[in-house]
């Protein structure tokens, strides 16, 4: 056989599989419009018996699989639920003649069905979609020889390869002298990220030109990449009060409506004259066909699965739909300034040294924030042109809140804020106090020595992402900062922040985050780093930073942010409000209708074909409604 004929093979079974699903309705659909033809010209052969015979193929197509998932739950102790309800329903209406009827209820369910799979599907390709950033494969680098793996056998220390336009498939650090990555799959950003030797690399990342090598840092399932994926596939197993409520109110409502329906049939019995047992019958299982709560069970979760898609495309990862719920009842925002509000990259502005060598000094500072991971020690230590990593440091000790300690070349030397000097006692110039940038302050062998002001960048959209809260009414804008008074009131004014704290450690932070909950405010607070993790969790509603957040963070948070965009935290409360708008529609929708033809078919003004286009009808409507929100536009 040649490849075209091996092709061609190929293409006709993947459009089979593709189809497949919908052939047992079409089949129905075309035996059911045979015998309502047949029915409506009255041919002579199409007899009571020929008539079973058709519309009885038919059921069996279309509603054999319902009746069987009806009888299989029965043993488990699921009996009233809506596979039972559809099948008395139409097994009634064949004992009394409507054949056609009892199949058109199982065809227009099924039909129903057929368009919640298609919404479904839909809600899940922007989720899907981060399901394709993995690679299956990756180069690793043995005594210079290139080898092809899965990224699950390498090891964190291997030497991996990545050439222009593959996926980064693993955590790592650069060892090459510069690359250029694509992070839009992280971050939601196409604009190139530059990296230099010794930055992390993420999995997922895309390489733009070069061939680089990277040593990697974590394994496969410990990356990044792969915790954001399993949050993604965790967060649609996690239900919102509303859909557990839906749950357990169809378990009461369903057998409600079975005994109505039956009192329906027999108790006209003891108070009609004309009592015709087919005709209350009629009624009965035209109730029970309306009652079916297809629509609730359907559109609901649906509602909220569509909301988690919509957030997902938008850059943001809801943990579960129960967020969603929480996400658009915040009325206060508490956040972070560093890394959140700000890009977190400093850059130092200024050196003053009092009585003592400049080199000497940026040498023994730079070599103690050589062992320090905060941005701050990162900024000192890319200013410096000195290799600390020369120089002899011991006795470390980062002391949190305040700063660094160690012995440096023999010399003691302190570097942070000013309580790091209050707390040993040391006088500095009180002058420095009133400096409102950033500042590291010195002490050596237990004498100040002078100070560093370092200056961070405010993010680009966050004075719009602040305006967007307060039109959104969240009126309760609170900034959190270890960072100075002078400094975090500065930030809060220039971005419209109602209240601002700083000079907090992170113990502090946490005190007032109790404190708002005491009061009874619905918080969410906003964070990147690891001291942001309590706070994070003691939160109504936690989100990180996940694009350059720290791990604790996105593993304690509720909603993460991968573009680092503070902006997108109105978007999430957006998508919150809007899920919950169109859950609540169609409960409304589905209720209201059913309620009015319940009570036509009950009082006979109702027929069986009505009542099944008023159950698909409304089920239809409400999986359109929440199918709305996939092509909402957040900003």
């Amino acid at each position: 056989m040649n490849n075209r004929s091996v092709t061609n093979k190929i293409e006709k079974e993947n459009l089979f599989t593709k189809y497949k699903e919908y052939m047992p309705a079409t089949m129905a659909f075309v035996f059911l419009i045979i015998g309502i033809i047949l029915n409506q010209t009255g041919a002579e052969f199409f007899n009571q018996y020929f008539q079973l015979f058709l519309f009885g193929m038919a059921y069996l197509i279309i509603g054999g699989p319902v009746v069987w998932k009806a009888l299989t739950k029965i043993p488990k102790g699921d009996v009233f639920n809506e596979f039972f309800l559809m099948s008395i329903a139409t097994i009634g209406a064949f004992f009394i003649g409507e054949y056609a009827e009892g199949v058109a209820v199982m065809l227009f369910y099924a039909v129903g069905e057929l368009f919640q799979g298609a919404a479904v599907n839909r809600a899940k390709k922007s989720i899907e979609a981060l399901l394709k950033i993995q690679s299956e494969e990756v180069t690793i680098l043995q005594n210079g020889i290139p080898l092809v793996k899965h990224p699950k056998e390498v090891i964190p220390g291997d030497i991996i390869q990545v050439k222009s336009g593959e996926k980064v498939a693993l955590d790592g650090e650069l060892i090459s002298e510069r690359g250029s990555f694509n992070a839009a799959a992280l971050t939601g950003e196409s604009v190139p990220d530059n990296k230099i030797t010794g930055e992390t690399v993420l999995a997922g990342m895309i390489n733009l030109n070069r061939v680089i090598e990277i040593k990697v840092t974590s394994r496969f399932e410990d990356s990044k990449l792969s915790r954001i994926l399993t949050m993604v596939q965790e967060a649609v197993g996690r239900k919102t009060k509303t859909q557990r409520f839906i749950t357990r109110f169809a378990k009461v409502y369903t057998p409600i409506v079975v005994f109505l329906a039956i009192g329906l049939t027999f108790l006209p019995y003891f108070v009609m004259e004309n009592y015709v047992f087919d005709d209350w019958l009629y009624r009965a299982l035209i109730f029970l066909v309306i009652s079916c709560p297809c629509a609730l069970v359907i559109s609901i979760p649906l509602g909220y699965f569509g909301g988690i898609g919509a957030a997902s495309r938008n850059g943001i990862l809801f943990k579960g739909s129960n967020y969603l719920d929480l996400m658009r009842q915040i009325d206060t925002v508490v956040m972070d300034k560093t890394g959140t509000l700000t890009e977190g990259v400093f850059k130092v502005q200024k050196v003053h040294v009092t009585d003592f060598e400049e080199n000497l000094f940026l040498r023994l500072v730079s070599a103690l924030e050589s062992k320090s991971t905060h941005p701050i020690a990162k900024a000192i230590n890319e200013y410096s042109s000195f290799e600390s990593t020369k120089t002899s440091v011991k006795e470390v000790e980062e002391i949190s809140g305040h700063g660094m300690k160690g012995k440096v070349e023999g010399f003691e030397v302190l570097a942070g804020n000013t309580k790091l000097l209050k707390r040993f006692n040391i006088p500095y110039n009180p002058e420095i106090e009133d400096i409102v940038e950033t500042i590291v302050v010195v002490a050596i062998n237990g004498a100040y020595r002078g100070y560093i002001t370092i200056a961070d960048q405010i993010k680009a959209d966050a004075k719009q992402a602040m305006e967007n809260l307060h039109r959104l009414g969240i009126n309760n804008l609170i900034m959190l900062s270890g960072d100075k008074v002078s400094i975090a009131e500065k930030v809060a004014a220039s971005l419209g922040i109602d209240k601002a704290f700083g000079g907090l450690l992170p113990e502090e932070k946490v005190e007032k985050v109790e404190e708002l909950k005491r009061q009874g405010a619905r918080f969410a607070f906003v964070g990147d780093g690891v001291n942001d993790a309590p706070a994070i969790a003691l939160a109504d509603v936690g989100i990180a930073m996940g694009g350059l957040g720290s791990d604790a963070s996105i593993e304690t948070a509720d909603v993460v942010i991968q573009t680092d965009q503070p902006s997108k935290i109105a978007t999430a409360i957006s998508i919150g409000r809007a899920t919950h708008k169109i859950v609540w529609q169609n409960i409304g929708l589905a209720f209201g209708v059913k309620l009015c033809v319940m009570v036509l078919g009950a009082l006979g003004m109702a027929t069986m074909w009505e009542a099944v286009f008023a159950d698909v009808g409304v089920a239809l409507l409400a999986i359109f409604n929440a199918m709305r929100i996939q092509r909402m536009r957040f900003k």
